[in-house]
C-alpha cells in the first residue's frame, strides 16, 4: 500500500483537498450531465485570468462532416518560430475551450508562440474515433494555415490524443515538429509498473480507468488500435522528438517511462520526466503549489525547444 502522507507534501494535499471539494472523488458514479457541471464549475474556480499581452480568437474549423470549435491564443511580442496545437484532457467526456483558458493563455504568454486549443467532441455522445478525428483535422488544418511547424501539447487525454496524431502523421509531408505529452494516458500494461503500486492515486485512480476507456468506445474491445492505444502500435520510428512529463503519484505515470523507451529502442528522441509527488490533474496547482509551479516550468520550456527545432535534453 502506498503512503501517499510521505510522499506528497502540505501544499499538495491543500490542492488536493480543494480538488476534491468541487469533484469528489466517487465522481464517476455520478450521470454525465451532473460529471460536466461538477468539472465544470471545478475550472472556473481554479482560474487564474490571463497574462497581459495574450489576445484570444475563438472560431471554428470547418470540415466536410463536422465544424471543430477552436481557441487561438496570439501574444502581442510574437514569437513566429513555431504555434502549439493544444489538446485539453478530461476522460475524453469532460472539458471544452473553457476548461484549460488559462493554460493555454500562460503557454502563449510564455512561449511568445500562438496556441490553438481544440474543442474536440466527447464521448459518450461521440464514441472513439470521434476525438481522435477532430484533432487530425486541426492538425491538418494547422498545418495548412501556419508556415511555421507545428508543436504538439496536451495533457491527459488530450496526451493521448497528442501522441495519436503523431503516430498517424509520420508520413505525412508536414507532420509535428515535436511533441509535449503531460500525465498523458497511453494505455499501456496496466498490469503492473505504476498501474499497480498507484492505482488508488489520490485524483485519478485505476477505476476511473477503466472508466474513462469503457466511456469512449461504447464498451467495445479495441485492442491493438493505435489511434486509441498509441502504446500498442509496433512501430516507434520516425516520432518527433517528444517530451513526457508525468506524475509520481498517478497510476499513468509507468506510461511516459515505457513510451519514452520505445521511441529511444526505434533509434528516437523521448525524454521523460516524473515529477515528484505530484498527482494527476496539476497543471491547475501550478500558481499555488511549488512543485507543480517548476513542472509548468519545464513545459514551457520543452515547447519552446522543440518548438525552436532544438534538443538539449
Amino acid at each position: 500500500m502506498t503512503d501517499y502522507r510521505k510522499l506528497i507534501d502540505a501544499e499538495t494535499w491543500a490542492f488536493i483537498d480543494k480538488t476534491n471539494s468541487y469533484c469528489p472523488p466517487d465522481t464517476i458514479d455520478y450521470t454525465i450531465a451532473e460529471q460536466r457541471a461538477i468539472y465544470d464549475r471545478m475550472c472556473r474556480e481554479f482560474f487564474a485570468g490571463y497574462p497581459q499581452g495574450v489576445t484570444t480568437e475563438t472560431t471554428a474549423i470547418a470540415t466536410p462532416t463536422n465544424s471543430i470549435p477552436i481557441r487561438i491564443y496570439r501574444n502581442t511580442e510574437p514569437n513566429g518560430a513555431a504555434m502549439v496545437l493544444y489538446v485539453h484532457g478530461g476522460g475524453f467526456i469532460l472539458g471544452g475551450l473553457d476548461s484549460h483558458d488559462d493554460v493555454c493563455a500562460e503557454l502563449c504568454a510564455r512561449t511568445g508562440y500562438d496556441v490553438t486549443s481544440v474543442d474536440y467532441r466527447l464521448a459518450p455522445e461521440h464514441l472513439h474515433p470521434a476525438a481522435f478525428d477532430d484533432v487530425m483535422d486541426a492538425f491538418e488544418w494547422a498545418a495548412r494555415t501556419y508556415d511555421c511547424p507545428v508543436v504538439l501539447c496536451g495533457d491527459s487525454a488530450g496526451g493521448n490524443l497528442c501522441a495519436a496524431v503523431a503516430h498517424a502523421t509520420r508520413g505525412h509531408k508536414k507532420k509535428p515538429i515535436g511533441q509535449v505529452l503531460i500525465y498523458a494516458g497511453l494505455f499501456g500494461d496496466r498490469s503492473k509498473g505504476s498501474y499497480v503500486t498507484h492505482a488508488e492515486a489520490p485524483m485519478l485512480t485505476a477505476r476511473d480507468i477503466e472508466f474513462y476507456k469503457h466511456i469512449r468506445t461504447g464498451g467495445v474491445d479495441q485492442t491493438g488500435d493505435i489511434t486509441l492505444y498509441p502504446l500498442a502500435d509496433a512501430d516507434f520510428a520516425y516520432l518527433p522528438p517528444t517530451v513526457l512529463i508525468t506524475a509520481q503519484c498517478d497510476p499513468l505515470s509507468s506510461d511516459g517511462e515505457a513510451y519514452r523507451d520505445h521511441v529511444v529502442a526505434a533509434g528516437g528522441r523521448a525524454w521523460w520526466f516524473e515529477e515528484p509527488g505530484l498527482v494527476h490533474g496539476y497543471l491547475r496547482a501550478r500558481h499555488t503549489v511549488g512543485r507543480a509551479r517548476s513542472s509548468f516550468t519545464r513545459i514551457v520550456e520543452a515547447v519552446s525547444v522543440l518548438g525552436k527545432g532544438e534538443w538539449i535534453w
